[in-house]
């Protein structure tokens, strides 16, 4: 499979683009229709929308807002943020999303199942935000506030046992740093797994 370029764009609770650093300190960069538009006109491959507040305020997607967005976009949009169901899903894809990323659900690998047997496995990735103690990554949810797993590769490889089409993975320390890719974390999961990996963060 050749590389693929795939902007990840970061909502808050306003539906406003911002920037964070380490997963913190919400900075507004700009509207999300207007960067859409600009992505448009690079032809990137797909685009990533992920409500960063959703699931930790206990929010459902805003099927409005999305339907306009998806309207807006001219390549395969994914979408996370607020996906505990599979009805979650049904009204994403309703409105035009294409791909729904499940971050802080997904160790509910029965969940994932329910997905990946519904609406296949192209439609359903899973987004892993590790930190490195030691020697060790874990896997963290809520903004990398909460560890659900305490071996990225073992979670990984039941991600892939659940039939995860593909799982975008980052160090959240690198998140917003420019500082380049964890190549140590992205090497130990890609060398575990079949599917694709894609890399986000620094």
């Amino acid at each position: 499979m050749r590389p693929r370029v795939i902007p990840v764009l970061l909502l808050d609770s306003r539906k406003r683009l911002v920037k964070t650093r380490n997963f913190d300190d919400p900075t507004y960069v700009g509207d999300p229709f207007n960067v859409i538009r600009l992505f448009n006109e690079k032809e990137v491959d797909e685009i990533i929308v992920l409500d960063i507040e959703a699931s930790m305020q206990g929010r459902k997607p805003d099927r409005g807002f999305l339907r306009e967005l998806a309207s807006e976009c001219f390549m395969p949009l994914g979408y996370g943020g607020g996906i505990a169901l599979p009805e979650d899903a049904q009204d994403l894809f309703s409105v035009g999303i294409e791909k729904v990323v499940i971050g802080r659900q997904s160790t509910d690998i029965k969940l994932i199942a329910t997905l990946t047997k519904n609406f296949g496995a192209q439609a359903v990735a899973a987004c892993m935000d590790c930190r490195r103690s030691g020697g060790c990554y874990s896997v963290f949810a809520d903004r990398a506030s909460r560890k659900t797993a305490d071996d990225v590769v073992a979670h990984a490889k039941a991600l892939e046992a659940s039939g995860v089409g593909e799982i975008i993975l980052q160090n959240a320390e690198l998140d917003g740093a420019r500082t380049g890719f964890d190549t140590d974390l992205i090497q130990r999961v890609s060398s575990s797994i079949d599917i694709p990996l894609v890399a986000l963060g620094g």
